[in-house]
């Protein structure tokens, strides 16, 4: 007898649930270190409009054909058309990708967590102490066997006393610690010049690039075209408001990324005398940069800590619903009981997340297009397959399958209060901005236009 499929107990339980998707570690730092590279404030400013629209339509499309039709990614597609199951097969590959190598990062804030709460800021504030762990022949795997076995344990428990429990307790959490950090960085001494560059739009700075960026960032921060609110759209009761929820879910996670700006970016510009360049970009920022923040102010030791255990939990929530939505994809596949599948994904991310854990030490030597394994794996997925999966879910959405269909879906509770935004957007606006996203990044990550 096949098992009853999962759901979230309500409207709340979705919500945290589905925002703790959203909100990880791209909200964390790899927004901040976008707005400082694209202007600031203007960059907050188109961002915030892109997530309101361009964000909002894609993740009610998503959501709406999962819950249409109570299956994860890789079979919701054929069954609404049967052309176009390959786009499901397609959505799916990008969580089997992300999960493991996101893992190991997880990793990587364990160990500074660990670190930080030990007192050995100023270890972890040295040159060269994180191309040193990075690269040692055994650590990194270390840490990321632990973090993946944490998400695993959450998962183990299921969607309602798992998932849902787990994001009921860390979103409120997460919430607090960044506004308790955001407010603590703002008032450092020579921290409202950051304040200014962060919330004070200098449209001269505007350009395509600009926009580029921040839509692509929404990608990231939102959970889109990974089959994660598809996947989770199939745990939404019919009673729950789709629109409302999307809402609330938006206003969780731009809240978070607009926070985590003003955590950062005032900080680094105190600490580097207004230094833009100071922010770095990718790991450096989290990594390299904040430890030597935190260590030149007082009480460095105890809000570093709770910055790497705030964004442990930012992580975790978005690994949660990776592994949840591959266990899915999987148990919907291959109709084993929801534990056995658990064990295969388990095992299968291990494997897979092992050569990006060692892809800078033991197997450094060995590179794909030039890159190592995590940044091979994370341009495959980020740079290529996400865009790609958005374009054909919006192709899917407007012309394939009737938008009447998904429209009947999200009114189920009410009246569509955005609807004519929803279709624009995902007729017209989002692909050919999906296009343009998908050959600037595959340029600017295989170095032809730097972007």
């Amino acid at each position: 007898m096949a098992e009853k499929r999962s759901t979230f107990s309500g409207k709340l339980g979705f919500v945290l649930a589905t925002a703790g998707s959203a909100v990880g570690l791209g909200n964390i730092w790899r927004f901040p270190y976008l707005a400082a590279k694209y202007g600031g404030g203007i960059f907050l400013l188109v961002y915030i409009i892109l997530a309101l629209t361009f964000g909002f339509a894609l993740m009610c499309a998503e959501i709406a054909i999962g819950r249409k039709t109570g299956v994860s990614a890789i079979e919701a597609f054929g069954k609404l058309n049967k052309k176009f199951k390959f786009v499901g097969l397609l959505c799916s590959i990008v969580p089997i990708i992300i999960l493991p190598y996101y893992s190991v990062i997880g990793g990587w804030i364990i160990k500074y967590c660990t670190v930080f709460i030990t007192g050995n800021i100023s270890s972890a504030a040295t040159d060269g102490f994180f191309d040193s762990f990075i690269s040692a022949p055994a650590e990194p795997l270390l840490w990321f066997a632990i973090y993946i076995g944490l998400t695993a344990l959450v998962v183990l428990f299921g969607v309602e006393k798992g998932i849902e429990k787990v994001s009921k307790i860390m979103m409120p959490v997460l919430v607090i610690l960044t506004i308790f950090i955001a407010g603590y960085s703002m008032f450092m001494p020579g921290a409202l010049e950051g304040v200014k560059f962060y919330l004070m739009p200098d449209f001269s700075k505007f350009s395509a690039t600009t926009v580029l960026a921040a839509m692509g960032q929404l990608f990231y921060s939102m959970s889109l075209a990974m089959g994660i609110m598809i996947t989770y759209g199939s745990y939404m009761k019919k009673d729950v408001s789709l629109e409302g929820s999307v809402k609330q879910i938006e206003v969780f996670d731009t809240g978070i990324a607009f926070l985590a700006g003003l955590m950062i970016i005032p900080a680094v510009f105190a600490f580097s005398g207004g230094d833009e360049s100071a922010l770095g970009k990718g790991p450096g920022l989290m990594f390299v940069t904040l430890p030597k923040v935190f260590e030149s102010m007082a009480g460095g030791t105890i809000v570093g800590t709770l910055f790497f255990v705030l964004v442990l939990f930012a992580a975790l929530t978005s690994s949660i619903s990776l592994m949840e939505t591959v266990v899915s994809i999987v148990k919907d596949k291959t109709g084993l009981s929801r534990n056995k599948t658990l064990l295969i994904v388990l095992i299968g991310s291990t494997i897979l997340g092992t050569l990006s854990a060692l892809g800078y030490g033991t197997l450094a030597d060995i590179k794909i297009i030039g890159m190592a394994f995590l940044d091979f794996f994370d341009f495959i997925s980020n740079s290529v397959l996400m865009p790609v999966v958005a374009f054909l879910t919006c192709i899917f959405v407007g012309y394939i399958v009737k938008s009447d269909m998904f429209i009947e879906e999200i009114e189920l509770t009410g009246k569509f209060k955005r609807k004519k935004l929803f279709l624009i957007v995902i007729k017209y606006f989002a692909p050919i901005c999906i296009v343009l996203i998908l050959i600037s990044s595959v340029l600017d990550a295989l170095g032809i236009v730097k972007i």
